[in-house]
């Protein structure tokens, strides 16, 4: 009995699999660039603090009210900053997966973002 093994369609194939794959480098490239040069705001405290974060996740801004400034109190004001850090980079990540996942059709790659 032979077995037969369905053709894959040969060196074309492998051909067009290639340059899909390399398409697929050039814009995740292409978004990667474009995401890190995008800003993201957070506030906290009602908007007595705001931050802003790039792509890169790099603290780019930190604005205070100066009603925040509390100096018996400088705990709360850490705790408000820490708050509004934590969230502008989670919206730079959120929005990083989301574009990516659009160029990739949902495909994860460990490490390529």
């Amino acid at each position: 009995m032979k077995v037969r093994i369905p053709n894959s369609g040969g060196p074309g194939n492998m051909n067009q699999m290639l340059k899909q794959a390399q398409k697929m480098q050039a814009d995740i490239e292409t978004l990667q660039a474009d995401l890190e040069q995008r800003e993201y705001t957070a506030v906290s405290g009602g908007g007595m603090i705001e931050v802003t974060v790039d792509g890169k996740h790099t603290v780019k801004a930190i604005k205070i009210k100066p009603e925040a400034v509390d100096p018996d109190d400088a705990e709360m004001l850490e705790d408000l900053i820490t708050v509004a850090v934590n969230e502008a980079i989670e919206k730079a990540k959120q929005d990083s997966e989301t574009e990516m996942g659009a160029v990739t059709g949902g495909f994860n790659m460990p490490g390529m973002f």
